[in-house]
């Protein structure tokens, strides 16, 4: 019987299931716990993105508002392109704030989603949300992920972004 070409170079098969330690792995989120389909799964990446998107023109808003009416002055803010780094701010603290109070941002909760611990605990602190946002901002952090679909900087802080 013929084998398929290359199947003599990958070595030994992986079982189905992935590394036998770490349980079943038939859908995103079954090792976490976490349900295959519904509310507390496991988003894709597009939505994730999408939220992203809308939560950073609310920070840019929120920031242009900040410097227009001179709470925050463009002078302290040298290095930044129109606010940028303003901008910056506004959503890190925002996202912050809004996780820990929440368990979503606006734009997290304009799509649907929310940010859940995976490690049992009952809410995602303050210093994890900020964690978690300061690890997006870089970006290439986000580039990765794991088995599960979810970003580094949810591995990292023990968190996951879910279905509501």
């Amino acid at each position: 019987m013929p084998r398929t070409f290359g199947s003599w170079l990958s070595g030994s098969p992986l079982p189905e299931s992935g590394s036998p330690a770490e349980g079943p792995n038939d859908y995103p989120g079954q090792r976490l716990g976490l349900p295959e389909h519904g509310s507390g799964s496991l988003v894709g990446s597009g939505r994730r993105i999408l939220a992203l998107v809308v939560d950073w023109f609310i920070s840019l808003g929120l920031a242009g508002f900040l410097i227009t009416f001179g709470v925050v002055t463009s002078d302290q803010f040298r290095f930044s392109w129109q606010g940028t780094t303003a901008t910056l701010a506004v959503w890190l603290v925002l996202g912050a704030i809004s996780v820990r109070l929440f368990t979503f941002t606006p734009g997290q909760l304009a799509l649907g989603l929310c940010v859940a611990s995976v490690d049992h605990r009952m809410h995602v602190g303050f210093g994890r949300a900020l964690a978690r946002g300061l690890l997006i901002v870089p970006v290439v952090t986000v580039l990765f992920a794991d088995s599960d679909g979810r970003g580094f900087q949810d591995k990292l802080t023990g968190t996951a972004v879910v279905r509501r």
